[in-house]
């Protein structure tokens, strides 16, 4: 797919902010130029990198979720090093900066959809640079909705207005809200009239998309299956008519342009010497693939070169599938009760003498794969849209067949993982997709669909390193079973967390209504609350 390289004027557009403190300048016209004299189409591309930020590399997920999920393990611990945040739930020194990334990210890219409609609302040639901001508004909101749960949105955007403490809506009036806007402006895409100018998901291909509109949709109606299923059914339906991803080509995605200083946020993470040596894929995840003998494995892991520096460089080692092993979380490397080598079923250290690595033998993600700035940060995939769609259809929805649309998630999932580089799509093949996804079609037995599908989106997300996503879907569906980690000091009380605290800065710029989105939380802000739609 063609993807647009960011264009020399966005440079002078992208602000750097932090957390909360900055919520007035962050909701304040992100210009002084008025719409006659700028064009805010270029919005639209500072929106997109801003909310690519917000969900992938230390902005959050891959130092959260992903190990709350347990996609990802590391053998880190302790305060001074940041993956203990995401495998052992134990805070970082850095924490409660990490934990306000996604609500800043958000709300900034937001901020900057929301200035296009205000610019371009009633410019019927700029229907479709308008119906493009619906989309990534309602894609930035959900997003940090599903993170941290009520929040400022009837009245956010308004500090030209003078609110700049905007109230905390109810999750569920937000989420509503949302698939209502989707479900007035996505029909208004118009290929006759001009493209969004600047876009760096589908270079301005409107078909494109409102086909993502409608899979946003979808993925927005499907987070209410316990709470609210009569709306979910209603507006999964509306999806599905609409149009919602038909292939792969139409994935969304993001590929980092390092070459001008906007490099992928996952790649850079994992290219960090720590990164490199500590984070491996989970057992959970592994042994997951390996029953069914998955492609995807080949293509995505691999046991280091032995040895401390073989651990520490990005030297290919070996991506044989039957030997990759995913390493257990919860463990660490401190010579106590949870030393790694204490795990059931260790496969010992890598290397000799001193030289041996403990974790040697456990698989990495691969670095020829993910270990690249330039790597693609995915925003939504097909995949993730058909089986969406499959577990629709499972509950008796119209949404079409259940078992077709399994199977062309399963196969997307797997053909999707090439778009991360060659050395992944030369295993990772169409061919291999298709006969895997035969050989393991969606079971015929109604009551264990629901446990089949969720599964796979799971792993499907986890391996595009979508992990916010993987983590969202497994607090909605209950799937897979996990065993939390109960690991000295955690802040969780041995749980997994069900969502990230507010941002600390909350407490100073908005503390009245602050206090009334903690009231709407049973628990309080804590790590262990579950926002509305999480039963």
């Amino acid at each position: 797919m063609k993807r647009l390289l960011l264009l020399p004027i966005i440079a002078a557009l992208v602000i750097p902010f932090g957390c909360t403190k900055d919520f007035q300048r962050i909701n304040t016209n992100p210009t002084a130029a008025s719409p006659a004299s700028f064009d805010a189409n270029y919005f639209l591309s500072n929106a997109q990198q801003t909310y690519k930020e917000g969900i992938a590399g230390y902005q959050g997920p891959i130092l959260f979720q992903s190990g709350w999920v347990q996609i990802l393990a590391s053998s880190s611990s302790g305060s001074a090093n940041y993956y203990s945040n995401m495998d052992k739930y134990v805070p970082s020194s850095n924490t409660n900066s990490y934990l306000a990334s996604s609500w800043t990210n958000c709300f900034r890219a937001g901020s900057l959809a929301t200035q296009i409609i205000k610019d371009y609302g009633t410019n019927a040639t700029q229907v479709n640079a308008v119906s493009a901001a619906y989309v990534m508004r309602a894609l930035a909101i959900s997003y940090a909705a599903d993170v941290y749960g009520d929040l400022p949105y009837a009245e956010a955007f308004q500090a030209e207005l003078g609110i700049t403490q905007p109230k905390y809506d109810k999750q569920q009036a937000v989420m509503l809200k949302l698939l209502q806007e989707l479900d007035a402006n996505l029909p208004k895409f118009d290929a006759t009239k001009p493209k969004p100018t600047a876009d760096l998901f589908y270079a301005g291909d409107v078909a494109k998309w409102k086909k993502l509109g409608y899979s946003v949709m979808l993925r927005i109606a499907m987070r209410l299956t316990k709470a609210d299923a009569a709306t979910a059914r209603t507006y999964a339906e509306k999806a599905y008519a609409g149009g919602t991803m038909a292939a792969t080509t139409d994935d969304c995605f993001m590929v980092g342009n390092n070459a001008n200083g906007y490099s992928s946020p996952n790649g850079r993470a994992l290219l960090v010497v720590d990164d490199l040596y500590q984070v491996r894929w989970s057992k959970k995840l592994m042994d997951y693939l390996q029953a069914t003998s998955d492609p995807r494995i080949g293509a995505m892991a691999e046991i280091p070169v032995p040895g401390i520096a073989g651990n520490n460089a990005t030297s290919a080692g070996d991506n044989t599938a039957a030997n990759q092993l995913g390493m257990p979380n919860g463990y660490d490397l401190n010579g106590g009760a949870t030393d790694i080598s204490a795990a059931p079923g260790y496969p010992g250290s890598n290397g000799t003498g001193g030289d041996a690595c403990k974790i040697g033998k456990y698989s990495r993600p691969r670095a020829s794969v993910y270990d690249n700035r330039d790597a693609p940060v995915f925003i939504m995939a097909y995949a993730e849209s058909e089986l969406l769609l499959a577990e629709a259809s499972s509950r008796g929805w119209s949404t079409g067949s259940a078992a077709t649309h399994y199977a062309n998630g399963v196969t997307a999932g797997i053909v999707s993982l090439g778009t991360f580089s060659a050395t992944a799509a030369a295993v990772a093949t169409p061919a291999a997709a298709a006969a895997y996804a035969a050989a393991n079609p969606l079971t015929a037995v109604a009551a264990n669909q629901l446990q089949q599908i969720n599964e796979q989106i799971w792993a499907t997300s986890g391996i595009l390193m979508d992990f916010a996503e993987s983590w969202s879907n497994w607090r909605r569906s209950g799937f897979p079973v996990l065993t939390p980690v109960n690991y000295t000091g955690n802040f969780s009380g041995g749980t997994i967390p069900r969502r990230q605290l507010y941002p600390t800065g909350e407490v100073a710029v908005n503390p009245t209504n602050y206090a009334a989105g903690v009231a709407g939380l049973s628990g309080g802000d804590a790590w262990t609350s579950r926002v509305w739609w999480d039963k």
